[in-house]
């Protein structure tokens, strides 16, 4: 395991250097809370978010709250309950009193809202992480720090289970969220007569190839 200090994992914007996500990772998974061990793919996803999302912040000089979608409040809260050593790595007072949201994210805020599974903190928390990982370039997968499409199915059968049954075809995430957003105005998001039939069928629906930013530490394990 890399040997980590605090001070480098505090997000410093005038560095050159980003954070490293993985060395975040493995530091923020050293430092459990305590019912967090029962819970250990919460905790993982949780863990990923804030790694990819320090990074993020620093390459576009941003706060963390403002990358992953959170407020100051449910920053610390999330910290506090599931990953103490985050408050290490976050500097609170210079995150936002209230996550905002623009309107392409607020619609998909509230189509996630209407599929939540239950009221748990957590659930609300990864609804405005979804909303704002949505709006980066990559796989939804990708942008959440996750290792592979998997768990990111996984994520939305146990967040989202009505949203995620839906999704019958397996299609990307973000193409999916979009096609319902569609369906719901009333709109038809293509004129081909069927997903087969369309010449663009793997831009909706081929592999979500790539490597996670966190590939590492399955190589890791695995060697």
């Amino acid at each position: 395991m890399d040997s980590v200090t605090e001070q480098n994992l505090k997000l410093d914007l005038a560095d050159p250097f980003p954070p490293d996500p993985v060395a975040i990772y493995r530091s923020l998974r050293s430092e459990l809370a305590a019912f967090a061990e029962a819970a250990p793919f919460t905790a993982h996803v949780f863990a990923c978010v804030l790694a990819v999302g320090l990074r993020d912040a620093h390459q576009r000089r941003m706060s963390l709250g403002e990358a992953v979608g959170l407020s100051r409040g449910e920053l610390e809260a999330l910290a506090r309950a599931w990953l103490p050593g985050a408050l290490a790595c976050v500097d609170l007072a210079a995150q936002r009193e209230t996550a905002t949201f623009d309107d392409e994210e607020q619609q998909l805020r509230q189509l996630l809202q209407l599929h939540q599974a239950g009221a748990a903190p957590e659930t609300h928390w990864m609804t405005s992480i979804i909303t704002r990982r949505s709006m980066s370039d990559n796989h939804l997968w990708q942008d959440l720090g996750l290792l592979d499409r998997g768990e990111l199915n996984r994520l939305m059968s146990e967040r989202f289970p009505r949203l995620a049954s839906k999704n019958v075809s397996n299609m990307k995430w973000k193409k999916f969220f979009y096609r319902m957003l569609c369906e719901m105005e009333g709109f038809t998001l293509c004129t081909a007569p069927t997903c087969r039939e369309c010449d663009d069928f793997d831009n909706c629906f081929g592999e979500e190839t790539g490597e996670s930013v966190l590939a590492r530490i399955r190589r890791g394990q695995s060697a």
